[in-house]
């Protein structure tokens, strides 16, 4: 990362945190240079790029200010708790409707889950399939056969040593994407009928598992700024009889939270005390803004009972659908379900993804997407101020590539949806990351495509619909 790069990120976090506000006066260009002990050059550099972001404007002769457009975070709240300890989950009908509708190619597709196709590596890719179809042979099919490709298990399992996990290459089951080892994870450690507490808001594949494995919901609150109520989930597990956790602990879909590493390692000790598997979606996990990586909740896992899932599917390969679970004590349970539902993920896609990790340059590639959908961030952000009514709150995560905006309460989500498709722009409305269908004034928006006339257009379409519903006094 470049001097001017680094300043930029500086200052863009101080405003994403809301340590400088809008209006606030940034330092002058030489008391700049003698706080960061940097050229005249560097800071002008790196002013002229927040400029660019529209987080900051420069006012003549009298210096730079934090952007009058630059919205007030969510901020940390005390989140309504449910009013009911359990609930049957049918939401597959509603996510499937609005999924269905996203499909058109014409349609902006802000309400997508998927990043955007053209940043990723295909052509390299392409070569990493040639080659190891090329190369492949007839034992490597066997081989290939749960738990997976011995050398694609070792590329992960050295990934892992770097944040700090020791992986036994064994102990890795590959699964066709983060989904399945999500979803074998899951039906690993329970029964129908049996409870499992999950965030609220969502992943709503998270509820559609638990519909399709006939169980219970308990919805656990999730703070903008702290992640899952930890307190509450305490008292839930103390009340019920729960028999495993799903989570989301960095870069949390829909909202894009992290949890802080102590309440990571705090959340670990509670269930490791209670003894139920946590079930961990860690797919975001690599796409972390600066130059901190995020810890998993696995990373503080002493006894197994965290079982890590994740894939390629969001940082480099989405159509190859290779994914991976860490399950600790419930590997052998794991490993046995994958054969008898799926047997195997792709031979082929396994190999190319090994090749590739080995030689295709995959942290290189990394950063450069961190970097893009840093930028990208702010530039929605700036959009999201400009056209949203002034009443919206909005998160700003630290990695991944997903906004929670909060909007004013006049707003139903589910009729701006509909009028937005009406319009050539999707956006993932709140409802269908709630078991009660809650969120009504919330949506979800993917920052992944790079800003263009289309993406203007349809944040000005949002505005101009939202301007519509508020109420005449």
């Amino acid at each position: 990362m470049k001097l001017y790069e680094k300043l930029v990120h500086d200052i863009a976090e101080a405003i994403r945190a809301g340590i400088l506000v809008p209006g606030e006066k940034l330092p002058s260009i030489r008391q700049a240079c003698l706080n960061h002990k940097l050229s005249p050059a560097t800071i002008f550099k790196a002013y002229y790029e927040l400029e660019n972001l529209g987080l900051i404007r420069a006012q003549p002769k009298s210096g730079y200010y934090v952007s009058n457009h630059v919205l007030k975070p969510l901020a940390a709240h005390n989140t309504p708790l449910p009013e009911h300890d359990s609930m049957a989950v049918a939401v597959s009908d509603m996510v499937f409707s609005i999924l269905s509708s996203m499909k058109d190619p014409a349609t902006v597709p802000l309400g997508s889950a998927f990043p955007w196709p053209e940043l990723f590596p295909l052509e390299r890719l392409s070569r990493s399939l040639a080659r190891a179809t090329k190369h492949m042979g007839a034992a490597e099919i066997v081989e290939s056969l749960p738990p997976g490709n011995r050398h694609l298990r070792r590329q992960i399992a050295q990934r892992y040593i770097n944040t700090g996990i020791q992986a036994d290459v064994d102990s890795i089951v590959i699964t066709n994407g983060a989904f399945e080892a999500l979803n074998l994870c899951l039906e690993a450690v329970t029964k129908p009928g049996d409870l499992v507490a999950i965030e609220s808001p969502a992943f709503y594949g998270c509820l559609q598992a638990l519909e399709r494995l006939q169980l219970k919901a308990v919805e656990i609150p999730v703070d903008p700024v702290r992640g899952m109520d930890l307190e509450y989930l305490e008292q839930m597990l103390e009340k019920c009889p729960i028999r495993a956790c799903w989570s989301m602990t960095s870069f949390q879909n829909p909202m894009g939270v992290s949890m802080p590493p102590e309440r990571k390692q705090a959340l670990v000790a509670l269930i490791t005390r209670y003894r139920i598997p946590l079930i961990e979606d860690d797919v975001y996990g690599e796409l972390y803004f600066g130059l901190q990586a995020h810890k998993p909740a696995k990373a503080y896992d002493a006894e197994g009972y965290v079982m890590h899932c994740s894939s390629f599917s969001k940082t480099l390969a989405p159509g190859y659908r290779v994914g991976w679970t860490l399950p600790g004590r419930y590997e052998k349970e794991v490993e046995r379900l994958k054969v008898i539902t799926s047997l195997s993920t792709s031979t082929i896609a396994q190999a190319a993804i090994a090749d590739f990790l080995q030689h295709g340059g995959y942290d290189r590639h990394l950063r450069k997407l961190r970097a893009g959908f840093e930028l990208q961030q702010h530039q929605y952000l700036h959009l999201v101020a400009k056209h949203f009514p002034e009443e919206t709150r909005v998160t700003r995560p630290s990695g991944g590539y997903f906004l929670w905006v909060a909007l004013p309460e006049y707003v139903d989500a589910l009729l701006l949806f509909q009028r937005a498709l009406e319009q050539g722009v999707s956006i993932a409305p709140g409802p269908i990351f709630s078991v009660r269908h809650q969120c009504r004034y919330c949506i979800r928006l993917n920052y992944s495509k790079p800003v263009g006339p289309d993406i203007d257009a349809a944040f000005k379409t949002l505005g101009r619909l939202m301007a519509a519903m508020r109420p005449v006094k």
